[in-house]
């Protein structure tokens, strides 16, 4: 382990160590994860900002063992993710509330007003059904989308600024690695890692699922350098 490997894992614990042991903190946090106004909404962008750009840094140590590399562009890889968690987030909450509306169609009478007091068969199969329509319907998008994001911010060589210019979707996306992009990003860790994934994150209170789907860039990161590694 190289003294940067130390330093990013002293650093991570000690952010965790400071949110679980300060009380006003750890209230903030709670508050702003649960709140129904903006403050979900920011805090989710800076969730995925930070997190899912630490998990791509990482990603990054794997296939060619640094952290950051000029042309990497960490600040536009940030401020992706941020946009991306609020969409999600949305996201999240439109699969978890439609999936109650589907199970009331089959004569389920489950919502979120009675969730918590179903047995845990019956929680584990909503938060699987969320996670199989969201990861079915959203996903493929979702990881396109970033794909193209992620491809014009290389292409740019990394700068924020060049960043907002226009983005050639078109050109990106017919030049896409389809083999890689639904042979492994889509075909294989959609049903093999984020189908339960995802069962986890619904699973958990309302307040940690963001966190714990903004946790999960972290593998997305480990995940990408394998395709990257795969296409290679």
């Amino acid at each position: 382990m190289k003294r940067n490997d130390i330093l990013i894992t002293l650093i991570v614990i000690g952010v965790i160590v400071l949110f679980i042991a300060i009380e006003p903190l750890r209230n903030w946090f709670m508050q702003w994860s649960g709140a129904k106004d903006w403050r979900y909404f920011l805090l989710a962008f800076f969730k995925f900002a930070i997190l899912a750009t630490l998990g791509e840094s990482i990603g990054l140590r794997i296939s060619k063992g640094v952290y950051n590399e000029k042309g990497f562009g960490l600040l536009p890889r940030a401020f992706v993710w941020g946009i991306l968690g609020v969409v999600i987030s949305v996201a999240m909450g439109l699969f978890a509330r439609g999936t109650f509306g589907l199970f009331d169609y089959f004569g389920l009478n489950i919502s979120g007003a009675n969730l918590a007091e179903q047995s845990f068969g019956i929680k584990l199969l909503y938060a699987f059904s969320v996670s199989i329509f969201m990861n079915t319907f959203f996903a493929p998008v979702f990881m396109t989308v970033h794909k193209v994001t992620d491809t014009h911010i290389l292409e740019n060589k990394g700068s924020f600024t060049k960043f907002f210019s226009p983005i050639p979707f078109g050109r990106i996306i017919e030049n896409l690695n389809w083999k890689v992009q639904w042979g492994f990003v889509f075909k294989k860790t959609i049903p093999f890692f984020w189908y339960p994934a995802h069962t986890i994150t619904f699973m958990l209170p309302k307040e940690f699922q963001v966190l714990f789907a903004a946790l999960l860039g972290v593998a997305l990161g480990v995940i990408l350098s394998i395709a990257n590694l795969k296409k290679k």
